[in-house]
C-alpha cells in the first residue's frame, strides 16, 4: 500500500510527542527522528500555522495543541464504540490472561480499535490503531465471516498473497476453506500465521449495524493448546451481551 509521506510525518509528530511528553524544538524533532531539518522545519511550522502545535513558552519548544484532542472526541462522539464492547475486551484479558482486542475492517486490514493488553511478562503487545491483514490473521477471518462471498471476492482481488509464515492461508481459496473450518468450529484460530510465536482464536461479534470482531491471542507455548478453551470463554462472555 502506498504512503503519503507528507501525511504519514505529522501523524509522526504525534506519535514522537506521545512518547516524549514534553516540547521540542524543530531541531530536536529532526534530530530524534532521523528527519532532513530543513522539511521538518517546514513541516513545523505548517502545523504551528493550522493551530495544531503551539510554544507553551517562549523558544522553549513547541507542543500539541488542545486541537488534537477536540477533533478526536467529536469524531469519537459522532461514532463511539459501545461501551458494552470495550468492557468485553477487558473482561476477556482478566478471564484469560492474554491481550484481547476489539477489531473492525479497513480495506484489505483488520484494525484494533480498542485493545485490553495482558499483564503477563510475555504477552502480545497491542496498541489502538495497530493493523493486521485481514486473511492472514484470525481477528481478520472473523470479519471476512460476516461478509457476504461477494464483498470478499472484491477484497481478495486487492491483496497481495503473501506467505508470511507455512501456516499463512496465501490464496482465496485458502482463507475460504479456513472460513469453512471456523464455521464448522464455531470459531476462528490462528498459529504463528502473521506473527511469529503467537497462537489466538477470534470470533465476529453480534450485531447488525457494526462489524466487528474480538480476539483474544498470546504466546504459542501458553495459548496453542488452550484455543478451545480460549474460545469457550468468549462464547460464553458472547451469550451474556445479547
Amino acid at each position: 500500500m502506498t504512503t503519503v509521506r507528507q501525511a504519514a510525518n505529522a501523524l509522526e509528530i504525534l506519535e514522537y510527542f506521545a512518547r516524549r511528553l514534553k516540547p521540542a524544538t524543530p531541531a530536536e524533532m529532526a534530530d530524534d527522528l532521523g528527519w532532513p531539518r530543513s522539511s521538518t522545519f517546514k513541516l513545523i511550522g505548517t502545523l504551528a500555522g493550522m493551530g495544531y502545535l503551539y510554544e507553551p513558552r517562549t523558544r522553549g519548544g513547541y507542543y500539541p495543541s488542545p486541537r488534537w484532542l477536540t477533533l478526536a472526541q467529536a469524531v469519537t462522539d459522532a461514532e463511539p464504540l459501545p461501551e458494552k464492547y470495550q468492557t468485553l475486551a477487558r473482561d476477556l484479558m482478566e478471564a484469560t490472561g492474554e491481550t484481547a482486542a476489539i477489531s473492525a475492517p479497513a480495506g484489505i486490514f483488520a484494525t484494533f480499535v480498542d485493545v485490553a493488553e495482558s499483564r503477563q511478562p510475555v504477552r502480545y503487545f497491542a496498541r489502538v490503531g495497530d493493523r493486521v491483514p485481514i486473511h492472514a490473521t484470525s481477528a481478520g477471518r472473523a470479519l471476512l465471516s460476516r461478509m457476504p462471498r461477494a464483498e470478499r471476492e472484491k477484497l481478495y482481488r486487492k491483496i497481495d498473497f503473501v506467505a508470511y509464515a507455512p501456516t499463512t492461508p496465501a490464496s482465496p481459496d485458502a482463507v475460504e476453506a479456513r472460513l469453512a473450518e471456523a464455521e464448522a468450529m464455531g470459531w476462528h484460530q490462528s498459529n504463528t500465521e502473521y506473527t511469529p510465536d503467537l497462537a489466538g482464536i477470534a470470533m465476529p461479534l453480534p450485531g447488525e449495524d457494526r462489524l466487528l470482531s474480538v480476539v483474544v491471542v498470546g504466546p504459542v507455548s501458553r495459548c496453542l493448546e488452550r484455543r478451545a478453551d480460549m474460545a469457550a470463554v468468549v462464547a460464553d462472555r458472547l451469550k451474556r451481551l445479547k
